[in-house]
């Protein structure tokens, strides 16, 4: 008698510990599935973004002020570039090593923007080798907005290099400084990557943004939904096994 009330314990408390851990999973396939509905809507909405007309620069600015978000919005800035203050990220582009070039802009109200010019291979990195790229005098530059991240993303991206004008994040307050701007320069809390409209002698490379939203939470959605089917699965063979006559 004390082995089956055992026995029957043991078997509440293994369908307890199976109902728990079923639930779990079905929980964590909901979630991946809200995640892919919120994914998608954003995944829409930069795609919409990105094919809309340019915002005027003030309108930018309010949304950078008011801690909207910034990032991808097309925008139309004028001015001239500061070409001593040029900084330097490394990157690839079209399988090719090399750097993209952080250039400030200074507008008539002389204030500035660094602008993500675009790609130049590894060993054009000199402004010598690319002089004809080198635009003078005031122009016009279109671009997508993008946000300026407060602080360093990962401890795995390797510090940045001020003195050398080489970074790895985007820390536009040692930018500025790197750049030599005047110690009192207003600069605006957000960048600018240029479209791909072609720099005389083809250097820069424009239009370099990535887009690159990874999405794989359906695949997660289908492997919890799928482990909670298997357990399922194998309670219910266990438990129709134990109706069998012994």
């Amino acid at each position: 008698m004390t082995q089956r009330v055992d026995s029957r314990g043991s078997v509440i408390l293994l369908l307890a510990v199976a109902v728990f851990g079923f639930a779990t999973l079905v929980s964590l396939g909901v979630w991946q599935v809200q995640r892919l509905q919120w994914k998608e809507a954003l995944i829409a909405d930069i795609d919409q973004r990105i094919a809309s007309e340019p915002k005027p620069l003030d309108e930018i600015e309010r949304l950078a002020r008011e801690g909207g978000d910034v990032d991808y919005w097309p925008v139309e800035i004028r001015g001239q570039f500061v070409h001593s203050g040029e900084s330097f990220f490394l990157a690839t582009h079209g399988g090719r090593s090399g750097w993209y070039v952080y250039t400030p802009l200074q507008m008539a109200d002389r204030r500035f923007v660094f602008v993500n010019r675009g790609f130049v291979p590894y060993d054009r990195k000199d402004a010598s080798t690319r002089a004809e790229g080198q635009v003078q005098g005031e122009t016009a530059v279109q671009g997508l907005a993008r946000s300026a991240p407060s602080q360093k993303p990962s401890s795995l991206v390797p510090d940045n290099d001020p003195a050398a004008g080489v970074f790895h994040w985007k820390d536009l307050t040692a930018m500025a400084k790197s750049a030599n701007l005047p110690a009192n320069a207003e600069v605006l809390p957000f960048f600018v990557d240029a479209n791909a409209a072609r720099n005389p002698g083809g250097l820069p490379v424009g239009g370099v943004t990535i887009v690159r939203l990874p999405n794989s939470h359906l695949q997660y959605a289908v492997t919890w939904f799928g482990l909670a089917l298997a357990l399922a699965g194998v309670v219910g063979v266990w438990l129709w096994g134990r109706r069998k006559p012994g």
